[in-house]
């Protein structure tokens, strides 16, 4: 029998037991109250577009403060991610609300690459998380969750179409947070042309796959909407309103006649805030991790389909890695040996010309060795040939002395007796 039949039969054959009296856990919910109250509770918004568009206005305007932050010089060359976290209270319930721009975005002549420091922003509040979740000593319920929980994609009151460049980051995003675009700004357009722009935009965004954040507890009439931020006070009948003042009039920002910003407020913050925290936590960072853990080597099934407990899916991956490690260690034994065998090769080769250069060297030194002993010896036989030479010589010229001697002694004789 299946377990979906015996759990069926089981539900069946469950009795209800009334209660003789009361016992208490009807206070459950009041109990979870109380305890989220007492954690308190953190949202994190991250506002994406151009400059000028009025995002700062906007996050003061939705949370009735003037947050402190440093302003954007906006001449950094790429766009920069700049987050600021403050700590609300309201009745006694405590907000932790971190807040972060997109400064620089659309600046650059190159917009090419303006969505890829957001989407890698989100990915590393999810990746903190993550790594969060996998120690063995976790500290979630300390733990100040980054993730971004809403997006608040905000569009130029052209009245035309959506930008590429729009276009583009919210594709990028819409499978890693909650994107709700608003057109901020809106009474720079007259009523008419906001109804046909707000068409205009929801049906590019549906031709073009962007998937934005479902609100499921309104119809979306009003998306995407037409805000308008202030915190100007001006007193209209005996109440004091926000106004955007004109020479031509005055703009109240609370007034659901005028923009979409009560709307705005109502389903972000007082009925969504919750599901937008869960669907970041349920759909966005669940795709992340799965994902993740998939890159990581991690399955829920092996290859027959059965179920992988984490230990196995462990034990798997350490039988894989030490495999891929002792492939390593001997790719890496052979390459050695390898190396080593050139490396001989190429010392043999080294001492084969060595040799060669002294057997060569040598040759020459006994040739110019032969030579020197060749001329020493021709040297010497012309030195002997001289010598002999020089003994013929003085010789002769010893008996030429002495003939002429005997000549002259003769003459004398001769001479003599003729007298």
């Amino acid at each position: 029998m299946a377990a979906t039949d015996i759990a069926r039969q089981a539900g069946e054959g469950c009795r209800t037991v009334p209660l003789a009296g009361h016992v208490g856990f009807d206070s459950l919910p009041d109990q979870l109250v109380n305890q989220s109250i007492s954690q308190g509770f953190c949202f994190n918004i991250l506002c994406v577009g151009e400059t000028g568009l009025g995002k700062s206005t906007l996050m003061d305007t939705l949370f009735n403060t003037k947050f402190e932050g440093e302003p954007a010089t906006h001449t950094q060359p790429g766009v920069q991610l700049q987050s600021n976290t403050y700590d609300l209270q309201e009745s006694n319930v405590g907000l932790k609300l971190t807040i972060v721009s997109t400064v620089g975005f659309g600046d650059q002549i190159n917009k090419e690459d303006s969505y890829r420091p957001i989407v890698e922003f989100i990915d590393a509040q999810f990746e903190a998380y993550l790594q969060e979740e996998l120690k063995i000593r976790r500290l979630l319920h300390n733990y100040h969750d980054s993730r971004i929980h809403a997006c608040l994609y905000f569009i130029a009151p052209t009245g035309h179409s959506l930008k590429s460049l729009d276009l583009v980051t919210m594709k990028k995003l819409d499978s890693k947070v909650n994107v709700i675009p608003v057109i901020a700004k809106s009474d720079a357009i007259s009523k008419s042309e906001l109804t046909k722009f707000k068409i205009k935009i929801t049906s590019e965004l549906v031709s073009n796959g962007v998937q934005i954040y479902q609100f499921p507890t309104d119809d979306e009439a009003h998306l995407p909407f037409a805000v308008i931020g202030s915190t100007e006070e001006l007193k209209i009948g005996n109440k004091m309103v926000k106004v955007r003042q004109y020479p031509w009039g005055t703009v109240q920002v609370e007034n659901e006649a005028h923009c979409d910003f009560v709307k705005l407020r109502e389903m972000l913050i007082r009925v969504n805030m919750e599901d937008l925290r869960e669907q970041t936590h349920s759909r966005h960072y669940e795709l992340y991790r799965r994902c993740k853990l998939e890159e990581m080597g991690f399955k829920d099934t092996d290859p027959d389909s059965k179920p992988f407990s984490l230990q196995e899916t462990y034990e798997a991956k350490r039988n894989e890695f030490l495999g891929e490690l002792q492939k390593k260690e001997e790719e890496m034994r052979q390459m050695f040996v390898q190396r080593v065998k050139e490396k001989e090769a190429e010392l043999k080769e080294a001492e084969k010309e060595l040799h060669e250069k002294f057997d060569r060297l040598k040759k020459l030194h006994q040739d110019e060795k032969k030579k020197l002993e060749d001329k020493k010896k021709s040297l010497d036989d012309e030195v002997n040939a001289f010598k002999q030479r020089k003994t013929a010589a003085e010789l002769l010229q010893s008996q030429g002395s002495q003939a002429g001697g005997s000549q002259t002694l003769k003459r004398d004789k001769e001479k003599k007796n003729f007298f």
